[in-house]
């Protein structure tokens, strides 16, 4: 019996040494993690209108070039970086092998037609160069074709739009990231070579709450670590924590209008702050009897 019993064990131990020798990981990584690509987003809670008993929109910019964001704009090079992509480069070739859907507006509400977009964005420009002078002193000018193409380090800013609310069911007050785009500084060329700035205009919307879009951002790494070679959390991650600083340059009004529209300077940056202070006091106004 004692025999039989010994032999038991002796199997038994044996399996799980087996069993744990054959745990399938990454032949480089000493950890058993997932590998990168296979994360699902979580679902977030259903929300019936009826439940939200308050509700406003507001508009922020996250600036890169702050040193809390500056993951945002790393690394802004798409080649030589071992697979390691910056926001705007994810969102890009995502949209460019039209595995997202894109948008002309915040509302989501005019689509836009992927590879038209891309097209359009990466049309080849006509210049004409002085090159010098023929013998009777008359300029002389060269056409040259300037191919376009999507550049990630232009990228220093990106705007969002959230929906911020309270629900009936425990008066707790919650945010959803609704619309986000990548902000490019843009400039037009004169023929004359002087150069007019046209300001900071988003390239197109992505819808936060799609599960394409989504499902997108779980499966890359925001590295906001370069001195930890640990795993990195998504980028999915990021936004649901709201892990950047941001500011509000917009809340809901009748009248549509950004606050640049009615403040400047030390003003605006008050009325942005004042306005993020109103949002979170109305949750401890729900709480006083």
């Amino acid at each position: 019996m004692k025999k039989a019993l010994f032999i038991l064990l002796f199997a038994l131990s044996l399996t799980v040494t087996l069993t744990a020798q054959t745990i399938d990981h990454k032949p480089d990584d000493i950890t058993n993690s997932q590998e990168q690509g296979y994360e699902t987003p979580i679902p977030f809670p259903f929300l019936r209108e009826s439940d939200i008993v308050w509700s406003t929109e507001i508009w922020k910019t996250i600036n890169a070039e702050e040193l809390f964001n500056q993951f945002f704009y790393f690394p802004y090079d798409e080649y030589n970086n071992f697979g390691k992509k910056s926001l705007a480069y994810i969102l890009w070739d995502a949209m460019a092998a039209n595995e997202i859907p894109i948008y002309e507006d915040d509302d989501l509400l005019v689509p836009i037609d992927n590879l038209t977009f891309v097209e359009r964005y990466t049309r080849a420009d006509t210049l004409l160069l002085e090159i010098g002078y023929d013998e009777d002193d008359n300029e002389i000018y060269q056409t040259v074709i300037r191919p376009k193409y999507f550049d990630g380090s232009e990228i220093f800013n990106y705007s969002l739009r959230e929906v911020w609310f309270i629900g009936r069911q425990d008066t707790r007050q919650d945010s959803r990231r609704m619309a986000l785009a990548p902000v490019k500084e843009t400039f037009r060329e004169l023929p004359n070579g002087e150069v007019i700035p046209l300001g900071n205009i988003p390239l197109f919307w992505v819808p936060m709450q799609n599960i394409l879009v989504r499902s997108l951002l779980v499966r890359y790494q925001a590295y906001i670590d370069d001195n930890s070679t640990l795993r990195q959390p998504s980028w999915d991650w990021i936004f649901l924590n709201q892990y950047y600083h941001a500011y509000i340059t917009r809340e809901s009004n009748p009248y549509n209008r950004k606050i640049q529209d009615y403040l400047t300077g030390e003003d605006a940056i008050l009325e942005s702050d004042y306005i993020e202070a109103k949002v979170f006091e109305i949750e401890d106004a729900m709480w006083e009897y």
